[in-house]
């Protein structure tokens, strides 16, 4: 190996536990939950920070047949706050890891690199 050559065997080991981590974090977001709400909590939104929507709940004073609008908008409303919830953890769970991959000119943030 030349002076100011990166290690392969280094970056490989560097990647590989990356790639762990990465995992780790994957799972932890598939199995972590957020809550999104509209209207003061009258219709809230759980989903698990990967996205997938696990339940709707709509308080009864809301349901008005004469008035559908409304419901439809609480309940988009609160599907966005949940998803706003989910991108934020995203964020928190998979923001390091991520900025081990890119150096400040897009490179791997590896020594050498």
């Amino acid at each position: 190996m030349q002076p100011g050559q990166p290690d392969l065997q280094m970056i490989m080991q560097q990647a590989q536990k990356m790639q762990e981590q990465l995992i780790a974090a994957q799972a932890e977001l598939a199995s972590s939950e957020v809550t999104g709400q509209a209207g003061n909590g009258l219709v809230q939104v759980t989903m698990t920070a990967a996205g997938e929507v696990l339940a709707v709940r709509i308080d009864p004073q809301v349901v008005d047949p004469d008035d559908v609008d409304t419901l439809q908008d609480l309940v988009v409303g609160a599907l966005q706050d949940a998803a706003r919830a989910a991108q934020q953890l995203q964020a928190e769970k998979m923001g390091p890891l991520a900025g081990g991959l890119g150096g400040g000119a897009g490179g791997l943030g590896l020594p050498g690199f």
